[in-house]
């Protein structure tokens, strides 16, 4: 098995060596771990592409490169000109911190996956939540080091199936817990937070030149039963199979209506 993997927190992350190991494992003895990663953070960049401007490449090592942006630019650069064949499978990740509910819709490891899927390549996405029983840890990719590699082929037995052309792809979340505290996996929904997932906080510099620093609401907040966030405080890995189709499939018929 030929496998892409890259992230959004830059090609030096520890959460990169995890999903290493876990490729690494599942390519076996006969295959290929290929790395394309940012050279530098892009967290919070979602599925930006460089659409505008040219993006240079490092290599870093036999099958490792980074790439100056997004991580849809690193699947990209990997597809197009870096591996000499497709790979058969993309895993993005581990990232550090949680991609359950609406961190979703703003995340680079997210961005990843959703662009190997729309080229029709199988793409997972790996995320480690965050708290107060595992940040402390030596490792605090426990969970996600321990059971990444049943969790990837729970997604690869489910598979990919496409509907109205859309592949899919996997979201995957671990629980804030150590190895030993994970419960098991659960198929969940997207989880809701509520309303205002972010927020700005303005602070003025010594010169004077006021600045705005983003951040986000407090990630402990459970979801309702059934969804990811909340599987994850409950000490369940996460796995939420996802489409980059984003209409409201629940108002097509009212908005026909409306318009008669």
């Amino acid at each position: 098995m030929r496998i892409l993997i890259t992230n959004d927190d830059g090609i030096m992350a520890p959460g990169l060596s995890v999903l290493f190991d876990v490729a690494s494992h599942l390519a076996g003895s006969d295959g290929e771990v290929w790395t394309v990663a940012p050279q530098s953070e892009q967290s919070g960049v979602g599925h930006c592409i460089s659409y505008t401007k040219p993006v240079l490449v490092h290599q870093y090592g036999p099958r490792k490169f980074a790439v100056e942006g997004s991580p849809a630019d690193c699947v990209l650069a990997g597809l197009n000109d870096l591996l000499p064949e497709p790979p058969d499978l993309v895993l993005s990740g581990v990232n550090k911190g949680n991609n359950s509910a609406e961190n979703t819709v703003y995340s680079g490891t997210i961005g990843a996956a959703m662009e190997a899927a729309l080229a029709g390549i199988p793409a997972i996405a790996m995320s480690q939540f965050y708290g107060p029983e595992n940040a402390a840890l030596d490792n605090s990719f426990e969970a996600s080091a321990g059971h990444g590699v049943a969790a990837v082929k729970a997604c690869l037995q489910a598979g990919f199936t496409r509907a109205h052309d859309y592949a899919l792809f996997y979201n995957v979340n671990f629980p804030p817990v150590p190895v030993t505290g994970v419960l098991g996996m659960k198929s969940v929904a997207q989880g809701y937070r509520g309303d205002g997932a972010f927020g700005a906080h303005a602070t003025n510099a010594p010169n004077g030149r006021k600045f705005l620093f983003m951040h986000g609401r407090p990630q402990q907040a459970p979801t309702q039963d059934g969804t990811d966030a909340a599987a994850n405080l409950a000490g369940y890995v996460s796995i939420t199979p996802m489409r980059a189709d984003l209409t409201a499939h629940d108002q097509l018929g009212h908005l026909a209506r409306i318009l008669g």
